[in-house]
């Protein structure tokens, strides 16, 4: 474990200058000048306080600052730590020139240091300890059981549509809602109900390539179905498509946000044509500075599956999702899970109940949310000056547009000195349309986001 730093410091209350500038400024230097070195672990906020003799909201405040400016580093439960990087945030003058040169290595390897800024990957490494054993305590506590209903934990049903109301303004009933292994289980249950060999599934292109993968293995046509800014173009939508699958809160890769009259226009499509819309809430649980949407779901549930999954807001290891559909939908999928034994892991269910339950999970989303606007505000900061920035409103990625040809030459680039990402290129199914890297901001702590993004500015403007 990291050390705990006693740390030298005094303010003083005679000065002009409020108590938390000092105190942030005081730890800013002592950093710069090695005096607090990576890795070490600062006192509470409570009891450097009582150390200094101020209120806690000086320190909390100092503390908030720094670690906006990718200072410091939190873990919950664990403490505030000195962040790791290869050059100080906000260094100049002699003290960034006399800050070594940073050395990279040549290529990307396994055991290299790595910042992956690949998209799709939340933040795992900060969670409540305590919420995560006590819910799986809780699972321990239940003796092992039969195959488990095909359907979901029927408490974990009734928590899931709670969640739901609360977080999508979605209303629905357990009757509605059948528990998934996750987004590609969800998407396959979808299949084997919906569509059978030479049916035609549209997925948006630009768009998500396992979506593709599962409906050409159930044996459907996939067809390319192009999006611009702001989602999927009803008006280019293919004929004699059975089933649109849409990420209409976050579209990936590209960003948009679906707007209300498209939505309506998308689902009037649906109605027109008898067409199934299978709906991705991957990662609509984020959002900066602008106001939520409507789920497709909630606008026409006859024509609607809603998919979720705690893959992004809590961990994919987790492998819990959700499918809301009409009961006819479920009773016809649930016979279709039975005749596959496929199922869901009853004590994860149930682990997974007792994090909603208890306000657990709600309470690592609010973190979270906050975690992730700190991180996509230094993407903004960083590479706004040097290129189009698409998809920055939501979720845990960005699009950087960049000329044809050069993102891939970027990425190639960026690899070399450590830095992970994607192009939009890669997902493209028909023509490619879009050109740019796919930055991910979730897995990576503050102090990498900023350094990475740092690193593909200078590249970017390096051409």
């Amino acid at each position: 474990m990291r050390a705990l730093v006693d740390l030298p410091i005094s303010l003083s209350r005679e000065s002009d200058v409020p108590l938390t500038v000092q105190l942030t400024g005081r730890l800013r230097d002592a950093m710069l000048s090695g005096a607090l070195a990576t890795g070490e672990r600062l006192p509470s906020s409570r009891g450097l306080a009582a150390q200094l003799g101020v209120s806690r909201t000086v320190v909390t405040e100092a503390y908030q600052q720094l670690y906006a400016e990718g200072w410091l580093e939190g873990r919950h439960g664990s403490g505030t730590f000195v962040a790791s990087m290869e050059t100080p945030p906000g260094a100049n003058g002699a003290a960034a020139a006399q800050a070594p040169a940073p050395k990279m290595a040549r290529r990307a390897v396994p055991g290299d240091h790595v910042i992956n800024l690949s998209p799709g990957r939340p933040w795992v490494r900060d969670y409540d300890v305590a919420a995560w054993k006590r819910a799986w305590r809780k699972a321990a506590d239940l003796p092992p059981g039969d195959y488990p209903d095909p359907y979901g934990l029927p408490r974990l049903r009734e928590l899931l549509a709670d969640h739901l109301r609360r977080a999508r303004a979605v209303a629905v009933g357990p009757e509605n809602i059948l528990v998934t292994r996750g987004t590609g289980n969800g998407l396959d249950l979808c299949a084997q109900a919906l569509l059978g060999a030479g049916t035609r599934a549209g997925v948006e292109d630009p768009g998500y390539h396992v979506a593709r993968t599962v409906f050409a293995a159930r044996g459907a046509e996939v067809v390319a179905c192009p999006v611009d800014e702001d989602g999927v173009i009803v008006d280019d939508l293919p004929a004699g498509l059975r089933v649109l699958y849409t990420t209409p809160a976050h579209q990936y890769p590209l960003g948009g946000r679906l707007p209300i009259p498209r939505r309506e226009r998308l689902l009037a499509w649906a109605r027109r044509t008898g067409a199934t819309v299978v709906e991705d809430d991957y990662d609509a649980e984020f959002r900066y500075d602008v106001a939520p949407l409507p789920a497709l779901y909630g606008l026409d549930p006859s024509r609607v599956v809603l998919l979720g999954t705690l893959s992004k807001s809590l961990a994919p290891d987790v492998g819990v999702g959700w499918l809301v559909g009409t009961p006819e939908l479920l009773d016809r999928i649930a016979a279709i899970r039975r005749a596959v034994s496929d199922r869901t892991s009853g004590p994860v269910q149930q682990a997974v109940a007792t994090l909603l339950e208890r306000g657990d999970l709600d309470r690592h989303l609010r973190r979270m949310r906050l975690e992730y606007a700190r991180r996509r505000a230094v993407v903004v900061e960083s590479l706004g000056p040097v290129c189009r920035l698409r998809g920055d409103t939501a979720g845990l990625h960005v699009l950087a547009e960049l000329p044809p040809g050069l993102a891939p030459r970027v990425m190639e680039r960026a690899a070399e000195r450590g830095v992970l990402l994607d192009t939009a290129e890669r997902h493209h199914h028909g023509v490619e349309r879009v050109h740019g890297l796919v930055i991910g901001y979730g897995s990576a702590s503050l102090a990498q986001v900023r350094r990475g993004c740092q690193i593909l500015a200078e590249l970017i403007r390096e051409g």
